[in-house]
């Protein structure tokens, strides 16, 4: 990925921002990070700091500022157990400017993303050079996983794989540390980047029946049965909202018009239809700002009720045609109706565009 990054920033003329030999780098970490952990340990001694390492910069930051502001602290770097390219003593093979000119031969794939790229950055090589650590620590993926999903669990602490594998060499420190010692892990990231990775493999998209069995202990909110809670009282249909109904249904320079939810995902997934084929529409979005003076976005959606005798939103109508909502609209762009009735309204689209419309729903909502 990182030649990549060269060749395209080369071919465009893109700023590339060399992170992995990068003093701004390691420089951030030393103005921030590294007094923000002195200024939360004043007072006390720090005896232990662990970390992983990526692109060196915060190890290189940090360690630098720790070793002359509080030179008694221990700095243990974690690596992966199956790829220890610190601990290898074999030296990375550069190139001018300190860019790796080839993967090290002590890499291996390895379950820690973010961690130990298939190189030893110029950073990190500096740190190693200057004689700031005082452990190299070997992290088992496994329990890098088993950590990461037990800090969820049991200290309700969303990681990625990584800082799994810190903490790792974190309790790894405990068996040794005399008692009484202070020992700072750093846990970066959250898991929700990880949701498509091992770390979650086991987690089920869809409820279990344990959990289903939970939402069905109580009467209300719920999918399998009609639900207990009283119904939302209605909106009156006043004039002012028939009046802009009948307004937008007959404006034949707009003749297609969607009222809309801007959070709704039916409604994206309209968007996405007439954004791939062009087609010209009015939006009225009944839940935006524009709506809100005099809660007419409530009383337009009232009037559209009684006119179409249809709750839901969105709505979508063709020179004042009700079409339906995003499954009538869908099904009529399959069957070619929608595309006829376009062409009556001389709505000018692109007629090239072959899709099946409901690839564009969100995952959760597509049919399986």
């Amino acid at each position: 990925m990182l030649n990549k990054a060269i060749e395209l920033a080369e071919e465009h003329g893109w700023y590339l921002c060399r992170q992995f030999e990068n003093e701004a780098n390691a420089d951030i970490h030393m103005r921030t990070t590294a007094p923000e952990i002195l200024e939360a340990f004043e007072g006390e001694q720090l005896d232990y700091w662990v970390t992983g390492y990526g692109t060196g910069g915060t190890l290189k930051g940090v360690a630098s500022v720790l070793r002359e502001k509080s030179p008694q602290t221990k700095i243990v770097v974690c690596e992966p157990d199956n790829s220890a390219l610190l601990s290898s003593g074999t030296a990375q093979q550069r190139m001018e400017g300190g860019s790796p000119s080839a993967s090290h031969p002590s890499f291996r794939p390895h379950l820690m993303q973010g961690w130990t790229p298939d190189f030893i950055s110029k950073l990190a090589e500096d740190v190693v050079n200057a004689k700031h650590i005082d452990r190299i620590m070997p992290i088992d993926g496994q329990e890098a996983l088993r950590l990461s999903q037990a800090l969820a669990q049991q200290e309700g602490i969303f990681v990625g794989i990584s800082a799994g594998a810190t903490f790792s060499g974190a309790l790894e420190i405990t068996k040794d540390a005399p008692a009484g010692s202070n020992i700072l892990c750093m846990l970066p990231d959250t898991g929700e980047r990880y949701l498509s990775t091992p770390l979650f493999e086991a987690i089920s998209e869809e409820m279990t029946e344990e959990e289903i069995d939970l939402s069905q202990s109580t009467p209300g909110y719920r999918f399998d049965s009609a639900s207990s809670v009283a119904a939302t009282e209605e909106v009156p249909v006043e004039a002012d909202a028939l009046a802009f109904l009948q307004e937008a249904l007959n404006d034949s320079t707009q003749p297609v018009v969607m009222f809309a939810l801007e959070w709704c995902e039916f409604c994206w997934s309209v968007r996405k239809l007439f954004g791939r084929c062009k087609i010209p529409y009015r939006s009225v979005d009944l839940d935006s700002v524009a709506y809100q003076q005099g809660n007419m976005g409530g009383k337009i959606r009232a009037a559209l009720k009684q006119h179409t005798s249809i709750p839901t939103i969105p709505q979508i109508f063709v020179g004042g045609k009700f079409i339906g909502g995003c499954t009538e609209t869908f099904d009529a762009f399959k069957d070619g109706s929608l595309q006829t009735l376009l062409k009556e309204n001389q709505v000018v689209y692109d007629e090239a565009v072959k899709i099946d419309p409901y690839s564009l729903l969100p995952k959760w909502l597509q049919p399986r």
